[in-house]
This record gives C-alpha cells, sequence and structure tokens, in this order.
C-alpha cells in the first residue's frame, strides 16, 4: 500500500505532465500557424509523450490501489516571441519537471518506498533525455540566429520525428 503523502504528490505530478501535454500541444498549434510544421510535429509528439508520462503515472497509482485524483489543467500561453523563445520555455518547463521528478524521488526515499523509488527512476532518466533534446535544438536555433533558411533547415529536421508509444 502506498502512503498517502506518496499517493497525493504522484497525482500532483499527474497534472504537471498533463500541463506538459497541453503546453505542448499549444506550441504545436502556434507553429503550425506560423508555417513551421516541422516544430509543429515536434511539439506533437512530445504532447504524445507526455499524455503517456501521466498515464505511467496514473497506471501506476492504480496497480498500487491509490486514489486517483484529476485536477483542472491550467491554461497554457498561446504564442512566443520566435522558435528559439518557445524553444528556451519548453527547457526551462522541463527543468522545473525535472525539479518536480527529484522531489517525488526524495519523497519516496523518506518514505522508504522502494516501489515508487523504483518507478521514478525511469522519469529521472527521461528528464536528461528531454532537457538534451531541448538545448540540442536550441543550440541549432541560436547557431542560425535570425536566418529563415536556417531556421526551415532545422524545421525540416525536426519534422522527422515520429511518435513511439512509451507504455
Amino acid at each position: 500500500m502506498i502512503a498517502k503523502e506518496m499517493e497525493e504528490a504522484l497525482n500532483k505530478q499527474i497534472n504537471e505532465e498533463l500541463y506538459s501535454a497541453y503546453l505542448y500541444l499549444s506550441m504545436s498549434a502556434w507553429f503550425d500557424s506560423i508555417g513551421l510544421k516541422g516544430f509543429a510535429n515536434w511539439m506533437m509528439v512530445q504532447y504524445k509523450e507526455e499524455t503517456d508520462h501521466a498515464m505511467r503515472l496514473f497506471n501506476y497509482l492504480s496497480r498500487q490501489g491509490a486514489k486517483i485524483e484529476l485536477k483542472a489543467i491550467a491554461e497554457p500561453p498561446k504564442e512566443w516571441k520566435s522558435p528559439l523563445h518557445a524553444m528556451e520555455e519548453t527547457l526551462k518547463h522541463e527543468q522545473h519537471i525535472t525539479k518536480c521528478i527529484n522531489e517525488l524521488v526524495d519523497l519516496a526515499e523518506k518514505l522508504k518506498d522502494r516501489a515508487t523509488y523504483n518507478m521514478l527512476q525511469w522519469f529521472v532518466d527521461e528528464q536528461v533525455e528531454e532537457e538534451e533534446n531541448d538545448r540540442d535544438i536550441i543550440d541549432k536555433l541560436k547557431l542560425v540566429e535570425d536566418s529563415k533558411h536556417g531556421i526551415l533547415l532545422v524545421d525540416k529536421e525536426l519534422a522527422q520525428r515520429q511518435y513511439k508509444p512509451e507504455i
């Protein structure tokens, strides 16, 4: 049986993951509206992955016999100054999620909840990958600066990303 404190913290993280999905869906719509279909695709894949992350936590709580409580999802921003700004905000958001995951790991350690601690290790690894991906795109956008041709090349690369269900 999972401790009430851990149950509440994991329910809160489900909301964080669903907000992430909502944010990336909004970014996908914005990129699509400015003609950057590759960026829109990349964010759509990100949206789907974040939904998977929420469901990974949902399923874990369900398997533990815990109560699942879904809360309202905050409204995300609708537009950004530039593709670089959007990606910098993406990295900032992922750093926030990393902090949330680390706090969950700390709580699992404090409660000696080995099952939750083990489950969370997947998220720890995932966050390293998430932040690395964002930094790679930011670095490319900084290299091309305001070059429309350069942004289109990055857009073409991001169009290649495909969704692979995680759960």
